[in-house]
Protein backbone atom coordinates (compact mmCIF):
# COMPACT_ATOMS: atom_id res chain seq x y z
CA UNK A 1 0.00 0.00 0.00
CA UNK A 2 1.19 3.71 -1.04
CA UNK A 3 1.77 6.10 1.49
CA UNK A 4 -0.63 8.81 1.37
CA UNK A 5 1.33 12.22 -0.17
CA UNK A 6 2.56 14.31 2.22
CA UNK A 7 1.99 17.76 2.01
CA UNK A 8 5.67 19.02 2.52
CA UNK A 9 8.39 16.36 1.42
CA UNK A 10 10.54 15.51 4.46
CA UNK A 11 14.01 17.75 2.55
CA UNK A 12 11.56 21.11 2.33
CA UNK A 13 10.52 20.29 5.80
CA UNK A 14 14.39 19.90 7.05
CA UNK A 15 15.34 23.21 5.40
CA UNK A 16 12.11 24.94 6.91
CA UNK A 17 13.07 23.49 10.41
CA UNK A 18 16.75 25.20 9.94
CA UNK A 19 15.46 28.31 8.73
CA UNK A 20 13.12 28.28 11.68
CA UNK A 21 16.45 27.35 14.04
CA UNK A 22 18.40 30.36 12.36
CA UNK A 23 15.10 32.99 12.94
CA UNK A 24 14.71 32.26 16.73
CA UNK A 25 17.37 34.45 18.70
CA UNK A 26 17.09 32.03 21.49
CA UNK A 27 18.17 28.67 19.35
CA UNK A 28 22.08 28.32 19.37
CA UNK A 29 21.51 27.46 16.20
CA UNK A 30 25.00 26.22 14.47
CA UNK A 31 25.20 23.50 17.45
CA UNK A 32 22.04 21.64 16.44
CA UNK A 33 21.77 18.98 13.56
CA UNK A 34 18.51 18.04 11.84
CA UNK A 35 17.44 15.12 10.33
CA UNK A 36 13.63 14.50 9.26
CA UNK A 37 12.04 11.14 8.32
CA UNK A 38 8.34 10.55 7.43
CA UNK A 39 7.43 14.14 8.95
CA UNK A 40 9.74 13.46 12.17
CA UNK A 41 12.19 15.75 13.02
CA UNK A 42 14.97 14.11 15.63
CA UNK A 43 17.25 17.30 16.80
CA UNK A 44 21.17 16.65 17.50
CA UNK A 45 23.68 18.47 19.00
CA UNK A 46 24.59 20.58 21.94
CA UNK A 47 23.51 23.88 23.83
CA UNK A 48 24.43 26.03 26.59
CA UNK A 49 20.89 25.56 28.93
CA UNK A 50 18.08 23.30 28.96
CA UNK A 51 15.70 26.81 28.18
CA UNK A 52 17.88 27.16 24.92
CA UNK A 53 17.27 22.95 24.27
CA UNK A 54 13.57 23.90 24.44
CA UNK A 55 13.61 26.65 22.51
CA UNK A 56 15.32 24.29 19.54
CA UNK A 57 12.09 22.28 20.33
CA UNK A 58 9.76 24.41 19.86
CA UNK A 59 10.80 25.95 16.89
CA UNK A 60 10.80 22.88 15.37
CA UNK A 61 7.17 21.98 16.56
CA UNK A 62 6.51 25.12 14.81
CA UNK A 63 7.13 24.29 11.42
CA UNK A 64 4.74 22.95 8.77
CA UNK A 65 4.58 19.54 7.90
CA UNK A 66 6.12 18.54 11.34
CA UNK A 67 4.53 15.41 12.94
CA UNK A 68 6.82 14.82 15.66
CA UNK A 69 10.18 15.76 17.14
CA UNK A 70 12.77 13.76 18.88
CA UNK A 71 14.50 16.11 20.84
CA UNK A 72 18.04 14.96 21.50
CA UNK A 73 20.06 17.71 21.73
CA UNK A 74 22.62 17.47 24.80
CA UNK A 75 22.63 20.71 27.68
CA UNK A 76 26.62 20.97 27.76
CA UNK A 77 27.05 24.05 30.25
CA UNK A 78 30.58 25.99 29.54
CA UNK A 79 32.65 25.87 32.66
CA UNK A 80 32.43 29.50 32.88
CA UNK A 81 28.31 29.86 33.70
CA UNK A 82 28.30 26.38 35.60
CA UNK A 83 27.18 27.00 39.23
CA UNK A 84 26.68 24.18 42.23
CA UNK A 85 23.68 22.62 43.36
CA UNK A 86 23.46 24.60 46.02
CA UNK A 87 23.77 27.75 43.88
CA UNK A 88 21.06 26.57 41.71
CA UNK A 89 18.67 25.78 44.36
CA UNK A 90 19.00 28.98 45.93
CA UNK A 91 18.48 30.88 42.46
CA UNK A 92 15.04 28.42 42.03
CA UNK A 93 13.99 29.59 45.58
CA UNK A 94 14.58 32.95 44.59
CA UNK A 95 13.30 32.86 41.20
CA UNK A 96 9.80 31.10 42.49
CA UNK A 97 9.32 33.75 45.31
CA UNK A 98 9.78 36.33 42.86
CA UNK A 99 6.86 35.32 40.45
CA UNK A 100 3.60 36.31 41.08
CA UNK A 101 2.35 33.42 39.22
CA UNK A 102 3.76 30.48 41.00
CA UNK A 103 2.08 29.34 44.76
CA UNK A 104 6.19 29.17 45.90
CA UNK A 105 5.24 27.78 49.27
CA UNK A 106 3.35 24.71 48.14
CA UNK A 107 6.39 23.86 45.78
CA UNK A 108 9.59 22.08 46.34
CA UNK A 109 12.43 21.59 44.34
CA UNK A 110 15.84 19.71 44.41
CA UNK A 111 19.26 19.66 42.41
CA UNK A 112 21.42 16.76 41.71
CA UNK A 113 24.23 17.24 38.94
CA UNK A 114 22.47 20.73 37.59
CA UNK A 115 19.26 18.70 36.94
CA UNK A 116 16.04 20.44 39.33
CA UNK A 117 13.12 18.40 40.22
CA UNK A 118 9.81 20.21 41.11
CA UNK A 119 7.52 18.46 43.51
CA UNK A 120 4.51 19.94 45.14
CA UNK A 121 0.86 21.27 44.66
CA UNK A 122 -1.67 23.54 42.72
CA UNK A 123 -5.20 24.51 42.18
CA UNK A 124 -4.37 24.49 38.74
CA UNK A 125 -2.20 23.26 35.34
CA UNK A 126 -1.46 27.14 34.81
CA UNK A 127 0.61 27.22 38.14
CA UNK A 128 2.23 24.37 37.43
CA UNK A 129 3.75 25.35 34.16
CA UNK A 130 4.82 28.86 34.85
CA UNK A 131 6.50 26.97 38.04
CA UNK A 132 8.39 25.21 35.13
CA UNK A 133 9.37 28.05 33.03
CA UNK A 134 10.53 30.26 35.64
CA UNK A 135 12.92 27.11 36.43
CA UNK A 136 13.90 26.05 32.98
CA UNK A 137 15.69 29.17 31.95
CA UNK A 138 18.24 29.74 34.72
CA UNK A 139 21.61 29.72 34.66
CA UNK A 140 23.55 26.48 35.22
CA UNK A 141 19.93 23.98 34.88
CA UNK A 142 20.62 20.91 32.66
CA UNK A 143 17.54 20.27 32.84
CA UNK A 144 14.27 20.08 34.50
CA UNK A 145 11.61 17.00 35.43
CA UNK A 146 8.20 18.64 36.99
CA UNK A 147 6.22 16.03 39.75
CA UNK A 148 3.92 18.89 40.17
CA UNK A 149 0.06 17.62 40.76
CA UNK A 150 -2.59 19.60 39.96
CA UNK A 151 -5.18 19.01 42.61
CA UNK A 152 -8.34 20.78 41.84
CA UNK A 153 -9.61 22.07 45.58
CA UNK A 154 -13.47 21.91 46.44
CA UNK A 155 -16.09 22.82 44.60
CA UNK A 156 -15.33 20.98 41.75
CA UNK A 157 -17.14 22.62 38.65
CA UNK A 158 -19.88 20.08 36.99
CA UNK A 159 -18.59 18.29 34.28
CA UNK A 160 -21.37 20.10 32.00
CA UNK A 161 -19.95 23.65 33.08
CA UNK A 162 -16.21 22.75 32.61
CA UNK A 163 -17.03 21.11 28.80
CA UNK A 164 -18.75 24.54 28.06
CA UNK A 165 -16.03 26.60 29.63
CA UNK A 166 -13.16 24.95 27.50
CA UNK A 167 -15.55 24.73 24.21
CA UNK A 168 -16.00 29.00 25.20
CA UNK A 169 -12.20 29.30 25.18
CA UNK A 170 -11.81 27.20 21.76
CA UNK A 171 -14.95 29.17 20.22
CA UNK A 172 -12.45 32.94 21.17
CA UNK A 173 -9.79 31.16 18.66
CA UNK A 174 -11.44 30.85 15.82
CA UNK A 175 -8.84 30.04 13.50
CA UNK A 176 -8.55 26.23 15.70
CA UNK A 177 -11.51 25.29 14.30
CA UNK A 178 -13.08 24.27 17.36
CA UNK A 179 -15.69 22.83 15.67
CA UNK A 180 -13.89 19.70 14.63
CA UNK A 181 -12.45 18.88 18.23
CA UNK A 182 -14.60 16.79 20.53
CA UNK A 183 -14.67 17.58 24.26
CA UNK A 184 -15.22 14.71 26.75
CA UNK A 185 -15.30 15.39 30.38
CA UNK A 186 -15.30 13.29 33.07
CA UNK A 187 -15.18 14.80 37.00
CA UNK A 188 -12.04 16.62 36.55
CA UNK A 189 -10.19 14.39 33.97
CA UNK A 190 -10.98 16.23 30.37
CA UNK A 191 -10.43 14.48 26.69
CA UNK A 192 -9.68 15.90 23.26
CA UNK A 193 -9.95 14.12 20.50
CA UNK A 194 -10.11 15.38 16.82
CA UNK A 195 -7.93 16.48 13.97
CA UNK A 196 -5.34 19.37 14.11
CA UNK A 197 -3.52 20.51 11.16
CA UNK A 198 -0.48 21.31 13.13
CA UNK A 199 1.48 20.82 16.35
CA UNK A 200 1.05 24.78 17.37
CA UNK A 201 -3.03 23.82 17.04
CA UNK A 202 -2.83 20.87 19.17
CA UNK A 203 -0.75 22.78 22.10
CA UNK A 204 -3.06 25.78 21.45
CA UNK A 205 -6.05 23.90 22.26
CA UNK A 206 -4.62 21.32 25.05
CA UNK A 207 -3.36 24.79 26.91
CA UNK A 208 -6.84 26.08 26.50
CA UNK A 209 -8.55 23.31 28.54
CA UNK A 210 -5.51 22.94 30.72
CA UNK A 211 -5.98 26.78 31.38
CA UNK A 212 -9.74 26.06 32.38
CA UNK A 213 -11.10 26.30 36.15
CA UNK A 214 -11.91 22.62 37.46
CA UNK A 215 -9.44 20.69 34.79
CA UNK A 216 -7.17 18.22 36.97
CA UNK A 217 -5.98 16.18 33.80
CA UNK A 218 -6.16 16.59 29.65
CA UNK A 219 -5.71 13.48 27.70
CA UNK A 220 -4.61 14.51 24.64
CA UNK A 221 -5.97 12.21 22.12
CA UNK A 222 -5.55 15.03 19.02
CA UNK A 223 -4.38 14.04 15.46
CA UNK A 224 -2.71 16.06 13.16
CA UNK A 225 -3.69 16.08 9.77
CA UNK A 226 -2.55 19.01 7.53
CA UNK A 227 -5.39 19.02 5.03
CA UNK A 228 -7.92 18.86 7.91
Amino acid sequence: MEEPARPESDGAVQRDVLRELAWDPRVEQAGIGVEVRHGVVTLTGTVSSWGKRLAAEDAAYRVAGVLDVADDIEVKIPGGLARTDAEIAEAVRHALIWDVFVPDQRIRSTVTNGWVTLDGQVDFWAEREDTERVVRNLMGVRGVTNRIAVTVTPPRELPADVRRAIEEALGRRAHRHAGRIRVDVAGSRVALSGRVRSWEERRAITGAARLTPGVETVEDQLEIDHFA
